[in-house]
């Protein structure tokens, strides 16, 4: 649905995208996700026809943004971070004039501007000036205008951002329902939105392509917790025994239980070692409170990214210096 490839983006000396590549398909619900400055913003702007890009191409249901931007423009519903949203205008004043420039025909507008009114829950503000609205509700209005024609791709650029936790979680209810007729392309700085909406995240570091991978793929983990009674014998010794097991490690009292101690069993890459380790366990009659994997946070992964970037380019301006 929506292909990106060798994208750069310079501003003068600036140069904001590096030669990024990457795929959306139909159906998906990708999160593009990044620090201020990233990049993500540029990238956006260049997939909806906002801005060209300096090298590289951007397809979106195969018809080149560049070369065909109407085309390319109709498939799209665009949210951009700062909706740009008309103060003096009644909301249904304002989704009237969006039918009209979205090319709805007059007799289906009524009906395509209820279905989207009803889908962003904007019911009882439709007669109030936009100026009186809340974050929220600005929020939602400028959902509302980006889906009145159904589009086969919905693009959004920071959609939570300035909202409190009751309007977070709205919103995030609200794309999840929009999912399933949209493909979605989001973008945000905050890690828990990735995780909350999207199958696939794609990490930009200063303009560069970090990581594309599918969520689940990302946050997958070797380790497995263990939380065992204090003064279980040979533990380490019995729990590298099992097959799969690398290392084991004493990460000391378990705080969540009186009694009990925390334990990290690494596996190896592909191994499900926790069956045995039950079993191994039970042998040995130690009493276990739990037993799981343990699930890295995407903070934890994008700090990993963010050091594994810093390190890579202070390689870079050495070898340069060396030179």
């Amino acid at each position: 649905m929506i292909s990106v490839k060798n994208l750069e983006k310079r501003y003068g000396d600036l140069l904001a995208v590096k030669n990024v590549s990457f795929e959306v398909d139909q159906g998906e619900v990708v999160g593009l996700l990044g620090q201020n400055g990233a990049g993500k913003t540029t990238v956006m702007k260049i997939i909806t026809g906002y801005l060209e890009p300096t090298e590289g191409s951007v397809t979106v249901g195969n018809i080149d943004v560049v070369e065909d931007r109407i085309n390319v423009q109709k498939k799209i519903g665009y949210m951009p971070e700062n909706a740009p949203l008309y103060d003096e205008m009644l909301v249904q004043e304002y989704l009237l004039m969006m039918a009209d420039l979205r090319g709805i025909e007059r007799e289906k507008q009524q009906a395509a501007i209820a279905e989207a009114v009803r889908a962003t829950g904007v019911e009882k503000v439709l007669t109030r000036s936009i100026s009186t609205l809340s974050k929220g509700f600005r929020q939602r209005v400028a959902l509302c205008q980006a889906i009145l024609h159904k589009p086969e791709v919905l693009i959004l650029d920071e959609p939570t951002n300035g909202l409190d936790p009751v309007q977070i979680v709205e919103i995030r209810s609200l794309i999840r329902k929009l999912a399933k007729q949209s493909t979605i392309f989001l973008s945000t700085h905050i890690l828990p939105e990735i995780e909350a909406v999207c199958d696939r995240v794609i990490i930009l570091i200063d303009g560069e392509l970090a990581t594309d991978a599918k969520l689940a793929e990302l946050l997958k983990s070797n380790h497995i917790g263990l939380s065992i009674s204090k003064g279980a014998a040979d533990v380490e010794k019995q729990l590298k025994s099992v097959k799969g097991v690398t290392s084991v490690q004493d990460k000391g009292p378990d705080l969540t239980r009186a009694g009990f101690e925390l334990w990290s069993v690494d596996c190896e890459q592909g191994a499900a070692p926790s069956p045995e380790i039950v079993r191994t366990a039970m042998n040995a009659q130690w009493e276990v409170a739990s037993i799981a994997q343990e699930r890295p946070s995407l903070e934890q992964v994008f700090g990993a990214l963010m050091d594994e970037h810093v390190r890579r380019r202070r390689e870079a301006s050495l070898q340069e210096i060396a030179a």
